[in-house]
């Protein structure tokens, strides 16, 4: 088994969620006391929400190149980046690393075209509906991804910083998203990406109407499948 350098912490609340669907996979795939090789830097998120709201990506990114090459110094064979947002830096922060990284956008991507479905609803930070460098993926992938209005992607995104980030679920909150989910399938969505690591708090196959991706289970689902590989 090769081992996953999980870098987290952005926020804590999902990286929580690797760890243990990552050991619940593991130990459904190969049984008995089975459990993944696993190096975890989880970063102070405090730090990196800073940067990111003064728009100074590139002094986050060069903390992501540092922390990628210290998983590949310490001895990971693949680099998982536990947050969506963050991958906006996939390639500042993979630069002059060996190691590969597993990209949840295109794992994601892949899981929906396996299912023949084209036109995903994204629920995300701002950062991640509103920029294209997720999107863009997807597209290239042959999707045609759906974004909420602006009044939904203001809501989707302070619900992710102000609660889900720090742990805290609400019933208004859950209806919230719920509601908005059913506007994006209004407009067309045939299945519903959850594209922020902490959406899945809230949101489920259970209380949405259309197929859903959960970007966090279908990346700890490719990253295990390569480290068995």
């Amino acid at each position: 088994m090769k081992t996953i350098g999980i870098l987290g912490g952005m926020s804590a609340a999902s990286t929580q969620v690797y760890y243990r669907e990552l050991c619940d996979m593991t130990r459904k795939r190969l049984g008995g006391l089975h459990s993944p090789e696993l190096l975890i830097r989880s970063l102070d998120f405090a730090r990196i929400e800073h940067l990111q709201m003064k728009g100074e990506w590139d002094a986050a990114g060069a903390i992501l190149n540092d922390e990628a090459k210290a998983l590949q110094r310490g001895g990971a064979n693949l680099i998982v980046l536990a947050t969506n947002t963050m991958h906006k830096l996939a390639d500042q922060m993979m630069t002059g690393v060996g190691i590969p990284m597993v990209h949840i956008a295109d794992a994601t991507a892949e899981a929906i075209t396996s299912q023949r479905l084209k036109s995903p609803g994204l629920m995300a930070t701002a950062f991640t509906m509103e920029q294209s460098f997720y999107t863009d993926r997807l597209v290239a992938a042959g999707l045609t991804p759906i974004i909420p209005n602006d009044a939904d992607r203001a809501e989707t995104h302070r619900i992710i910083y102000e609660e889900l980030c720090m742990d805290v679920t609400t019933d208004e909150s859950e209806a919230a998203y719920v509601e908005i989910a059913g506007r994006l399938v209004g407009a067309g969505a045939d299945c519903l990406i959850l594209g922020c690591t902490e959406v899945g708090m809230l949101l489920n196959h259970g209380n949405v109407q259309v197929p859903v991706f959960d970007t966090t289970l279908i990346h700890c689902s490719t990253a295990l499948n390569k480290a068995l590989e």
